[in-house]
């Protein structure tokens, strides 16, 4: 197979990677697309700094070369099917769950974050972000971090913090970044994607409290998960909102998107251009960012 060194989401694919992956989606086209990738990763090294293989941006690059008919994957079994259907199923349905809502809170007391885990309570997440925010429960890939925010077991919102987006001209002139330097550190940067207030919680600045809160413990959240903690956040404000929390939060306007998604590199997707804010976490966030400085990290392998 003639293939020229490839590139995704940050990771140098050589000849020999792009021939061991045509080989073992020959070998094993039973595996389902995600035993395929976690099967890849093992075989090409491609994990995060604490060894978790990188599963869910390994899916994507395989479709994406499957589309250029480099390869053949196992179709999506049932299972994703179902999952997509209760989750449009949930959506479509929010109207007739509205009348079992709890009463207005427009008063509450000390609020927290939880870090959602697993099990229930990542349900229970995955029904508000479908039943009442506007973009729905997203498919996330990679590094990711879901809070509740809470107060004296009530559950007032939900916030998602996810992999920042490849390329931003506003933020790359901003932090003075080479793309040499967004390669190799782009997983600094974290993207608030998700926000939501439940449709009943109408408590003053509860908003810019809740993002407050993140911004001062997903360091410490993310290092525990991921082995390493991110230096700035990221958010974008689509209209017709105007980004009053954020302001709030001391976050910073960059400008405007170029109205493309976050994975498209050429220009095939047009979008609704939305406001770009971000927050450093710690004051040498540039110095992170540009590899003169390290950023926190553990090692996994300690105890």
């Amino acid at each position: 197979m003639e293939e020229e060194t490839r590139a995704y989401s940050g990771r140098q694919f050589s000849a020999e990677d792009m021939a061991l992956i045509v080989a073992t989606t020959q070998m094993y086209p039973k595996l389902s697309q995600k035993e395929m990738a976690s099967t890849i990763c093992e075989l090409i090294g491609w994990t995060t700094s604490n060894g978790k293989p990188k599963r869910y941006q390994c899916v994507e690059f395989l479709r994406q070369i499957e589309a250029e008919g480099l390869i053949k994957l196992p179709a999506v079994r049932s299972n994703y099917a179902r999952a997509g259907n209760k989750a449009s199923k949930s959506a479509a349905n929010h109207s007739s769950e509205d009348n079992n809502r709890p009463e207005a809170i427009h008063v509450c007391g000390a609020i927290s974050l939880e870090v959602v885990q697993p099990g229930k309570r990542l349900a229970q997440w995955r029904k508000y972000v479908s039943s009442y925010h506007k973009l729905g429960d997203p498919r996330v890939f990679g590094s990711q971090m879901r809070y509740m925010i809470t107060t004296e077991g009530q559950d007032l919102g939900c916030l998602l913090f996810s992999a920042s987006s490849w390329a931003l001209a506003p933020r790359e002139k901003w932090l003075g970044w080479t793309s040499e330097s967004r390669a190799a550190r782009l997983h600094l940067i974290v993207n608030n994607s998700r926000f939501l207030l439940l449709p009943w919680v109408h408590v003053k600045n509860l908003a810019s409290r809740a993002l407050s809160l993140a911004a001062r413990r997903i360091q410490r959240d993310w290092l525990a998960e991921y082995c390493y903690a991110p230096v700035l956040m990221e958010t974008f404000v689509e209209p017709p909102y105007r980004g009053t929390c954020y302001k709030a939060s001391n976050w910073i306007y960059l400008g405007e998107t170029q109205g493309r998604g976050r994975n498209d590199r050429h220009n095939e997707w047009a979008l609704t251009q939305k406001s770009i804010y971000v927050l450093p976490l710690q004051r040498d966030f540039r110095e992170v960012l540009k590899g003169t400085k390290p950023c926190k990290a553990v090692n996994p392998d300690d105890e």
